[in-house]
């Protein structure tokens, strides 16, 4: 009996031992990691050059999550309708771009995709920063009383934008595109907070020449 006993109780253990095993080495197994004050390394780099580029952080990239870094984390967070704790978790992580976290059918990646084919539709050929330039004009409409409160509505607007009366905005976007509709959407505004942009060489609108202009950046002038 005893023998049956210690046989039953070491299957029951190379069972759970197995699953563990098997859990761990999953692809779907997801070990979470909070980054946090007195964190440091690489990742913390990282999410500070990203706030740095989006104008959240004003310190160093030492690795060191300290007093400027938490303070950056909180003003984005609160930026991005995120927990607004200072630790920088997996959502915290995903709104930065860091994280590969599997694409949902939320209304943000929603507004990310649709961001891009705007961004392609209009933009593409321009260098990066102008091409987030265009995205954070869009964005900015977005917070303008002047304009619909929503990506969508700014982006259909009627005559708000060629690639809409074209149909450049129906081209599926590219991995550019992509990652400035991202950094646009995340705050980077490379535009000085422009609500408005365009080609001089191809503008026929002689009321967008009278706004005053905050960059010129490749073939575009952003203007308020």
């Amino acid at each position: 009996m005893a023998v049956k006993k210690f046989t039953v109780l070491l299957m029951t253990v190379l069972i759970v031992c197995f699953s563990c095993y098997t859990y761990i080495n999953s692809p779907e197994a997801i070990i979470a990691v909070d980054y946090r004050w007195g964190s440091r390394g690489p990742t913390v780099v990282e999410i500070q050059r990203r706030l740095k580029n989006w104008g959240y952080y004003k310190g160093n990239l030492d690795g060191i999550y300290g007093v400027k870094t938490y303070s950056a984390v909180l003003n984005f967070q609160k930026k991005n309708g995120l927990s607004s704790d200072g630790v920088v978790g997996s959502r915290t992580l995903a709104a930065l771009g860091i994280n590969s976290g599997r694409a949902s059918a939320s209304s943000g990646n929603k507004d990310l995709y649709l961001l891009a084919c705007a961004i392609h539709g209009e933009a593409r050929g321009e260098p990066y920063t102008g091409q987030v330039a265009v995205g954070a004009v869009i964005v900015n409409r977005t917070r303008n009383p002047k304009f619909p409160s929503t990506v969508a509505g700014v982006i259909y607007q009627p005559g708000a934008f060629t690639a809409v009366t074209d149909g450049q905005i129906n081209i599926p976007p590219g991995d550019t595109a992509l990652k400035a509709a991202q950094d646009a959407l995340n705050g980077w505004d490379p535009s000085g907070g422009a609500i408005y942009y365009y080609n001089p060489a191809k503008t026929t609108n002689k009321w967008i020449w009278s706004r005053p202009i905050v960059k010129v950046i490749g073939k575009h002038y952003f203007c308020k």
